[in-house]
């Protein structure tokens, strides 16, 4: 009879009711999170929510009030930073002026004891890895920031830790740059097969790199999923709100329509058509979330009647805001869509607009 053996994967990180207080203001709620192995994760909010400074927690930078971190499976709550198998980028690079890209590079394989043909053969590997190892002659000074940031990205991943931390890297970088560089980071981060925790405020960078987002608001971890269940299920108002664009409607359900296809009042309109209640309670004050590219709109037949109150262009969409029971909401036509279905379009023109009750979400208020 054979034994079947079952492997257990151990997160690259866990984190087990964590809180940070700061002179009794809770900058942190206590919070469980996992991240995985080999996982690209990133931690998104606003300025002040904390993503910071749980961050610094998971760096050993600063100590919880409550909780424990780990590290592929061992308590490194009270281990000094200097001793945990993690590596950090930040937005000001940090390489040392003096001396060349190679040196930067392997520095801290020296300050290791790591055997000098074995250092010397790892950071050149790193710098083929971020396509830079025609330039290891050369100072910082002499190199552009997007390549500045590709050698601070070298070095972090050289003596391959568990975990690189990458706070904010981007930031200092031209728009173009910051789009190159986030495709170039993700296909690094596959290639060295490292945990990457991406911390930053930037939606568009959580979901064009992550395989999952955590996103923060006030200390609270508001949703955790991959970049289109955040997107397209948004469990609050404030991460539908957060990311991306989306019409946020206050409305009330009906009594006896949990779990139905109904109509959620929206006032000053009335009865909305399509939405789906799931199980919120009855007469509960809700949001209505719905996202502008999920809306149909035409000139006749059944629907939600609005005003055109602007049009925008956009090259390969149109942005239309209709005056609807003295509320504005936001409607995204591709450009091909509108020229089809709604040639000459012009502001002060009435529509009718409707949508799907899957792109429809209700949350509790």
């Amino acid at each position: 009879m054979k034994t079947q053996t079952t492997t257990i994967t151990v997160p690259a990180v866990e984190i087990e009711g964590i809180s940070k207080s700061f002179g009794g203001h809770l900058a942190v709620h206590p919070l469980d999170l996992e991240i995985r192995e080999n996982e690209f994760f990133s931690i998104l909010g606003p300025s002040g929510c904390g993503k910071t400074t749980l961050m610094r927690m998971i760096t050993g930078f600063e100590r919880p009030s409550s909780g424990r971190v780990l590290l592929g499976g061992a308590d490194v709550t009270k281990v000094p930073t200097r001793n945990r198998d993690l590596n950090m980028l930040f937005q000001s690079y940090a390489l040392f002026p003096h001396l060349t890209v190679f040196d930067n590079v392997v520095f801290e394989l020296r300050v290791r004891r790591v055997p000098k043909a074995e250092a010397n053969l790892r950071a050149q590997e790193a710098l083929e890895l971020v396509k830079l190892a025609h330039l290891g002659d050369r100072k910082p000074d002499q190199l552009s920031g997007g390549q500045r940031q590709r050698v601070a990205l070298a070095r972090a991943v050289v003596s391959g830790p568990k975990v690189v931390l990458l706070d904010e890297p981007l930031g200092a970088l031209d728009q173009q740059l910051r789009k190159e560089m986030q495709y170039e980071l993700k296909r690094m981060q596959r290639e060295v097969g490292i945990t990457f925790i991406y911390v930053t405020h930037d939606q568009e960078e959580a979901l064009t790199m992550s395989d999952r987002i955590a996103v923060m608001s006030e200390g609270v971890v508001q949703q955790v999923g991959g970049p289109e269940d955040i997107y397209n299920r948004p469990e609050t108002r404030f991460v539908a709100g957060f990311i991306g664009s989306c019409n946020l409607l206050d409305v009330t359900v009906p009594a006896g329509s949990a779990g139905q296809e109904t109509g959620a009042v929206l006032e000053g309109v009335g009865v909305l058509p399509g939405v789906l209640a799931e199980d919120l309670p009855r007469e509960q004050a809700a949001t209505l979330l719905l996202r502008p590219e999920r809306i149909d709109a035409r000139r006749d037949g059944d629907g939600v009647s609005g005003t055109v109150e602007t049009l925008t262009f956009l090259g390969e969409e149109w942005h239309v805001h209709l005056a609807i029971g003295g509320r504005t909401i936001r409607v995204s036509l591709p450009s091909l869509v509108k020229e089809r279905d709604l040639p000459g379009l012009a502001i002060g023109e009435e529509l009718r607009i409707g949508w799907r009750p899957e792109d429809a979400r209700i949350v509790i208020r």
